[in-house]
């Protein structure tokens, strides 16, 4: 019989290389799949005015139909517009540490991030790397991957991506009770920006979605807590899913 497959989704600024610790946990039971998405990685820079459609649409040829689909951060993002749009690929939905209807505060504030990343990439990159990792038990070698990732984007492209990060979830946000598969929705208890409210207000707008917060991490949960992760995801998949 073959696997089930699950295809993974990065967040901006990253590459498919931060699911190396999840996808080594799940290569026995799944076909995985971790495509980059537009303007990351060793693909072209996104352009100006790249929308969430556009990458979206950069990844569905990665995307067989019934995947489980599982999206980190800007990855939840794009996830949550498949399973609007293509839903016959998506026969599992896990959104973890994404952001939700922010409010204005929130907005505000990742606006201001937006506008430091075009004005000082570096101090950018480095505040990012401090606000994912400070406090916790992650090794120097994945701290220097994630730096050396994040450092090496083309910075018109980081921009026009992180823009979609800043502003998409307002223009999905109407349409999440619109999602019909069975949904995921996990952060960590201390993250400052896909915050557990926030975790639960996505598991609230979407019809069929369980919040799960895992205790004392923070936003890079495939890198910082891989067997929490893979442990939920494979549970809440097979509470819901032949597999």
């Amino acid at each position: 019989m073959s696997k089930p497959t699950m295809v993974l989704l990065h967040g901006v600024g990253l590459d498919h290389t931060m699911w190396e610790p999840v996808a080594a946990l799940l290569a026995d039971r799944y076909t995985v799949i971790t495509p980059d998405l537009p303007g990351h990685g060793a693909r072209p820079p996104a352009a100006d005015g790249t929308t969430l459609a556009d990458l979206a649409d950069g990844i569905v040829d990665d995307v067989p139909p019934g995947s489980h689909l599982v999206g980190f951060s800007l990855g939840a993002l794009v996830a949550q517009y498949l399973a609007l749009r293509r839903p016959e690929l998506v026969a599992t939905l896990t959104s973890v540490s994404s952001v939700c209807r922010r409010t204005d505060d929130e907005r505000t504030a990742v606006l201001a991030r937006l506008c430091t990343a075009r004005d000082d990439f570096a101090a950018s990159a480095a505040t990012s790397i401090t606000r994912w990792y400070a406090g916790t038990a992650v090794g120097p070698e994945w701290v220097r991957r994630t730096r050396e990732t994040l450092s090496a984007n083309d910075v018109a492209s980081f921009v026009n991506c992180y823009r979609v990060f800043a502003t998409a979830d307002a223009e999905i946000g109407s349409e999440l009770d619109s999602i019909a598969v069975p949904a995921l929705a996990v952060t960590g208890s201390d993250d400052p920006g896909s915050t557990p409210e926030m975790t639960h207000r996505l598991a609230s707008a979407l019809p069929h979605c369980r919040p799960v917060i895992i205790d004392d991490a923070r936003h890079m949960l495939p890198i910082e807590r891989p067997e929490a992760l893979v442990d939920c995801i494979t549970t809440f998949i097979g509470e819901h899913a032949h597999v």
